[in-house]
């Protein structure tokens, strides 16, 4: 019989997170939908979630070992690499595989033409094996990836006219928000997406097409999303932002179940785990389940984090072990051997979770480990 822990993906559930997030789209607006696929789909498995994601324009990965599997998986729309290529020998496989690609620093600039002009020579470049969009990256305030705003303009014009000769699409304009799921000015500072926003119109690029908001940027900024959204986390059914997933009305997309696999009574002043962390102020009822930090559950959990166990939260009582972990269920009665668990989905938010751990959903669901058994529902 296999261990028990399983992993749930739901696509159907991604399906209508994906409607969710198109509803926020302004008046007459048709948003281009790059779902964000990186970090095997954030813990659920390109395989599990391709189903669930028909409707979206493109996806975003950030390997091109994960561009080439999802090609290999059937998937003939638009891939972009969100972060480029790395060396030379990147843009070969880029062309084969038909990636789009984003352009974030001189050198891949540098990099795209020389290999471009090297294919031309060779004569070994076709249209339909090009890649078939470029997306330029300005750093407008968050300072991690984009061209200096002092001299974006001299690249952009360098990358729009190359286009144009080479009869490529129109590079399309990219930045990052750094505080989308901030809720007022206060909680971002001065690099508010609106600032952002119009510090790239400072530039006057005159980009036909933009895109700039990831999931937060979705929900609370979709006047400043430009005509290509990112949506990441939010189609995995966990927040993006202060509030709940509920509250944005997305559903949890996996279901990390497993079951009670054996009871201990624990006497009062007795302790259990490692480092003797638990220490029971009444006789107690504890129930093992077999999931630890090994499996991408948080070490650092603490004492009274809710599972999901006989139908109702019970408190963490000890320290993860790698494999296992202990919960009070006293007052649980109902709890024995074999009961099902939920350490996150439907009855418990991942983000409550990740809450007690003092972390955020995004780590706990790309922390799953691989010898999880992922099962897709189909339902």
């Amino acid at each position: 019989m296999p261990r028990p822990l399983i992993a749930i993906v739901k696509p159907q559930a991604i399906a209508a997170n994906l409607k969710r997030l198109l509803q926020n789209a302004p008046s007459h607006t048709r948003w281009h939908t790059m779902a964000v696929v990186k970090a095997n789909a954030y813990g659920h498995r390109l395989a599990s979630v391709l189903p669930g994601l028909q409707l979206a324009d493109s996806l975003a990965v950030l390997e091109l070992e994960r561009a080439i599997e999802l090609r290999n998986l059937g998937w003939s729309k638009p891939i972009v690499l969100l972060e480029g290529c790395f060396e030379p020998s990147d843009f070969e496989v880029a062309t084969e595989y038909r990636l789009s690609m984003v352009l974030h620093h001189p050198l891949q600039l540098q990099m795209l033409f020389a290999h471009h002009a090297n294919q031309v020579q060779e004569g070994k470049l076709t249209a339909s094996l090009s890649p078939q969009y470029f997306y330029f990256k300005v750093n407008t305030g968050m300072n991690r990836l984009g061209f200096d705003m002092n001299h974006a303009k001299t690249y952009w014009q360098q990358l729009f006219e190359w286009c144009k000769n080479q009869q490529f699409p129109e590079p399309i304009l990219m930045t990052h928000f750094a505080n989308a799921d901030a809720l007022d000015s206060e909680d971002a500072s001065d690099i508010t997406p609106q600032a952002q926003f119009e510090a790239l119109q400072n530039l006057n690029l005159n980009a036909q097409c933009s895109s700039l908001a990831n999931s937060a940027g979705i929900l609370h900024h979709p006047q400043y999303a430009g005509q290509v959204v990112r949506p990441g986390i939010a189609l995995y059914g966990a927040s993006p932002g202060q509030h709940s997933a509920n509250h944005y009305g997305l559903l949890p997309a996996m279901v990390l179940r497993s079951k009670v696999i054996a009871m201990q009574t624990v006497h009062k002043g007795s302790v259990v785990g490692y480092g003797s962390r638990f220490k029971a102020k009444r006789t107690s009822q504890i129930a093992v389940i077999a999931c630890g930090y090994a499996d991408g559950y948080p070490r650092h959990a603490p004492d009274g984090t809710p599972v999901w166990v006989g139908n109702q939260c019970c408190p963490l009582a000890g320290r993860v072990s790698m494999d296992m972990m202990t919960v009070d269920v006293t007052d649980a009665p109902q709890v024995q051997v074999g009961s099902e668990v939920e350490l996150w989905g439907d009855h418990l938010p991942v983000d409550e979770v990740a809450k007690y751990s003092g972390t955020i959903g995004y780590a706990l669901l790309c922390a799953v480990a691989p010898r999880v058994p992922v099962v897709i529902d189909c339902a």
